[in-house]
């Protein structure tokens, strides 16, 4: 039984008012000097609340902890050391997914494994999977905010910490976890500039493009209804990817597998679930998935900044906007997928990752 298509929703609209093309690295610059104005303290909420999780507790206790609290990762506290040990991330359970995958004779075994696994035991799983442990970057809140994103863009993980040290005590103290759409958002609410960002997403080369030459779509991660859950897990874990778009027989995006959706997987023990196809795997979804955010490669990056400004963006997937001829003769159809764009994708633009430098 297949899932019927998600609509595709939350296309930004066109911005007619023509600018010249200067407009754009000024308001980029303006962007740049707005961050570096600003410490990673006053980028936080003024009320929030915050999770952080000690390494000796379970792995399903914090997951609980995660789905209740309506969150997907958290801080880790070593309180054997006192101090900060890293992030709880969906990596992470990308990887327990995979090792017992892997290992494992029995699905029933593994839940039961899983059940007394403490988040400590989580670097064990990826030393025996060889893969390469989190980062353990983190910040000062009064640090600059353009010192935040060039760590982010650095280290390529999509949150970093805000640690503040006592004095009193000599201990670390976790503050917050400064995400990449939290960046965004703020620069969206709060650069008026953004409004002059008004070259496209593919004359800025923002994203990652399949092939212009042929409808293979290489070199993005795809998959199909009939593609199972493992196949697709594993190309979460190989290529440092959140999503996989779904595409139908013409290349047509009709869905997204995402990693939260492992959470649920982990969550209830559900190891059998990496033999399903995706089209199973999503019948079984829960019915508050938000859809699939598109756009055209041809939208202003200001435009992208309005749709973060109105709603919660974690990617989007740019589609053909009408039919279009390759260069081998072959059709694109309208719909189809052309790429993937990133918060990362646009954060290092905006920061100009490569020639940034920080006082």
């Amino acid at each position: 039984m297949s899932t019927p298509a998600i609509p595709i929703q939350g296309r930004p609209r066109r911005n007619t008012v023509q600018r010249t093309p200067v407009d754009h690295d000024k308001s980029i610059e303006a962007i740049r000097t707005f961050l570096q104005s600003k410490d990673c303290l006053s980028i936080l909420p003024v009320s929030s609340k915050m999770i952080v999780f000690d390494t000796r507790l379970q792995v399903i206790k914090a997951l609980n902890a995660l789905v209740q609290n309506g969150v997907v990762s958290a801080p880790l506290w070593s309180s054997v050391e006192s101090k900060f040990a890293g992030m709880l991330t969906i990596s992470d359970l990308v990887h327990l997914m995979q090792y017992y995958y892997a290992t494992t004779s029995s699905y029933e075994g593994a839940a039961d494994d899983v059940e007394q696994l403490t988040l400590g035991n989580l670097r064990d799983i990826e030393t025996a999977i060889e893969v390469l442990p989190p980062p353990l970057h983190s910040i000062h809140p009064m640090r600059p905010l353009l010192e935040a994103c060039h760590i982010l863009m650095t280290s390529h993980a999509r949150r970093l910490p805000l640690i503040d040290h006592d004095d009193r005590t000599d201990v670390e103290v976790v503050l917050s976890v400064l995400t990449q759409y939290r960046v965004l958002k703020f620069i969206a609410m709060n650069c008026k500039e953004t409004l002059g960002l008004q070259k496209t997403l593919l004359e800025l080369n923002i994203g990652t493009y399949a092939s212009n030459s042929d409808t293979s779509l290489e070199p993005l991660a795809v998959a199909t209804m009939d593609t199972t859950v493992f196949d697709v897990v594993h190309q979460f874990s190989a290529k440092g990817i959140s999503a996989v778009p779904i595409v139908d027989e013409e290349g047509a995006v009709i869905n997204l597998y995402e990693t939260v959706d492992v959470i649920t997987l982990v969550r209830l023990g559900s190891y059998q679930s990496l033999d399903l196809t995706i089209s199973s795997a999503l019948a079984q979804r829960s019915a508050e998935f938000p859809g699939v955010i598109t756009c055209s490669p041809k939208e202003t990056l200001a435009n992208v900044f309005s749709l973060i400004a109105k709603r919660r963006v974690h990617r989007l997937v740019m589609v053909e906007d009408e039919d279009k001829t390759l260069p081998n003769g072959q059709i694109r159809r309208k719909g189809a997928l052309v790429g993937i764009v990133a918060l990362s994708d646009i954060l290092k633009h905006v920061i100009g990752f490569k020639d940034i430098s920080i006082n």
